[in-house]
């Protein structure tokens, strides 16, 4: 993982922010929280209540610092009555928000647009 901008790829959907990250968060260094987490937020501050898709479909597994990011948007999210998901974990990735109990913490979808539909309803 070079620069933490080029990890994240961010697309609006309606009143849904739906960020994407490359397969290298999996190599996310903690040097690198800071700047990504920048990038990251840049759009839910533009928004009163965040509703966030996190589209995990092209990472197969991600480490403590990608987590400690997931954490904090969802923390962001949570205090401004919004909502963060997650789509299209692979099975080592899911099994992970499994043993954390995260799945308990957020909803997991199978595909974006289930998740998209989720949070417009």
């Amino acid at each position: 993982m070079k620069k933490a901008d080029d990890s994240f790829q961010i697309e609006w959907h309606n009143n849904c922010v739906v960020i994407i990250p490359a397969q290298d968060v999996e190599k996310m260094r903690w040097d690198l929280i800071e700047p990504a987490a920048e990038i990251v937020m840049a759009p839910l501050k533009k928004t009163q209540t965040p509703m966030v898709v996190f589209d995990l479909s092209e990472v197969k597994f991600f480490g403590s610092v990608f987590l400690s990011l997931l954490l904090r948007c969802h923390k962001y999210v949570k205090t401004r009555g919004g909502e963060l998901v997650i789509c299209g974990p692979s099975p080592l990735a899911r099994e992970l928000l499994t043993v954390t109990s995260l799945d308990t913490l957020w909803a997991i979808y199978d595909s974006r647009q289930e998740a998209i539909e989720a949070l417009s309803i």
